[in-house]
């Protein structure tokens, strides 16, 4: 076969389609092992590298416009929009053509807003009954304006980071309930670094959160009801209860005033509620219920050793092309056909005649 003649069978245009099959979930596809094992080690990175950059350059911005209500929440706002919109780009650069997972219109974004903070505001009069809690005053509304913004763009990017990066990829090799772990573990260690940090918040923090909105993605595979649940809870928090959120240190002051007493482990202490048994109890009933709604939706991942082949897929349709073969035995029939030529040999039996004829001259 010639070049030109394999090219012309096979264009080169036609390969990236082959070498890149996927395993297709209930709302889309997720590359293959296959895939991931040819491009993952440069993948993972560039993907860490940029959305690191754009987060870093988020948290310079926001902090600049600090305490400034109106600048803190366009910038927020802003900061959020640009890292969405720096992802999409660089899944579309490294991966495939869209990223699904923060496809528009934004659903499930307002009410896992209003969800997040709902929970918190259960956790924290819960905290306050058991003497944990204590508002002091009225805060500042411009504050709570600002944190807003703040929290906006926290939740957008570390969600960026930890589901749709982290938790994403490490689904490929060890499954949903290894990605579970793995992706809140990682989102639990950088709050190490927090002033206020304790082992135990970073631990408590790395279930809670890690937990429910790794599961929130997985329900759903798509990142808008994480982002919500992160900004409803953040925001509540911070911006409306005046709580100290995952001991960070923030001069913005939120709505209410409001101090902290008693045992850690009811108060959260320097950490915030985030460290406190009832954010523990609080965050785990929405994980549960949407693990459970992942699972009766069939997008909890197995891990890839016990993932079915790919192609194994496209070889179910391939079944029935079996026995469209058997159908071409029938064309036999066909040659029946030329059992009919054989008729006009039978004419020749009127040669006969010519020799009874003869018999008849012969009477």
């Amino acid at each position: 076969m010639s070049l030109h003649h394999h090219y012309a069978r096979h264009p080169p245009c036609e390969l990236p389609a082959i070498a890149h099959p996927t395993v297709t979930l209930a709302n889309g596809s997720i590359p293959s092992v296959l895939f991931m094992t040819k491009s993952t080690w440069v993948r993972l990175p560039l993907l860490l590298v940029i959305m690191v950059a754009v987060s870093v350059v988020a948290n310079l911005v926001v902090s600049a416009l600090d305490g400034s209500a109106v600048g803190g929440l366009v910038a927020g706002v802003s900061m959020a929009v640009l890292a969405v919109v720096a992802y999409r780009w660089a899944v579309r650069w490294l991966e495939r053509p869209t990223a699904s997972e923060v496809a528009l219109p934004p659903r499930g974004l307002g009410s896992g807003v209003l969800t997040g903070c709902g929970l918190f505001a259960v956790t924290i009069g819960v905290i306050a009954l058991a003497g944990g809690y204590r508002v002091t005053g009225w805060g500042s509304f411009g504050g709570a304006v600002a944190l807003l913004g703040l929290m906006a763009s926290v939740a957008v990017t570390e969600e960026l980071l930890f589901r749709a990066i982290l938790f994403r990829f490490a689904e490929q090799w060890v499954g949903t309930w290894g990605a579970l772990a793995i992706s809140s573990v990682l989102f639990g260690l950088p709050h190490l670094v927090n002033p206020g940090a304790t082992l135990f918040g970073a631990l408590a923090i790395a279930v809670e959160a890690g937990g429910m909105l790794g599961a929130a993605y997985a329900a759903t595979r798509t990142l808008w009801l994480p982002i919500g649940l992160h900004l409803g809870w953040n925001f509540a928090q911070a911006g409306i209860f005046g709580a100290t959120v995952s001991g960070a240190d923030t001069d913005t002051v939120g709505l209410l005033r409001a101090v902290s007493s008693g045992p850690s482990l009811i108060s959260g202490g320097g950490f915030g509620p985030e460290a406190s048994v009832f954010a523990l109890l609080a965050c785990a009933v929405p994980t549960v219920v949407l693990l459970r709604l992942a699972r009766r939706r069939g997008r909890l991942l197995p891990p890839a050793r016990r993932r079915p082949a790919g192609p194994a897929g496209p070889a179910a349709p391939a079944g029935p092309a079996g026995p469209a073969a058997p159908a071409g035995p029938a064309a036999p029939a066909g040659p029946a056909g030329p059992a009919g030529p054989a008729g006009p040999a039978g004419l020749a039996a009127p040669a006969d005649p010519a020799a009874g004829s003869t018999g008849v001259a012969g009477r």
